[in-house]
């Protein structure tokens, strides 16, 4: 279930393991991303590539959007 969290969480989650996706085009991610984060471009996202997630681990998604 998606929760907004605040910086101070997602800093605590990360800390304890947490994993960071962000889900930009991967030329967003290429020109700047958060440290740590790996990258699943939310268009090219597939229930395989969700698969290739662990499901016990905690997940942080995260996509800027100017909008």
């Amino acid at each position: 279930m998606p929760t907004d969290i605040s910086l101070s969480t997602l800093d605590r989650l990360l800390a304890d393991g947490a994993l960071l996706i962000e889900v930009l085009p991967a030329g967003e991610y290429e020109e700047e991303h958060l440290p740590g984060a790996i990258n699943l471009p939310l268009k090219t996202l597939t229930a395989e590539r969700v698969a290739e997630v662990d499901p016990e681990c905690p997940v942080a998604v995260y996509c800027w959007d100017a909008l």
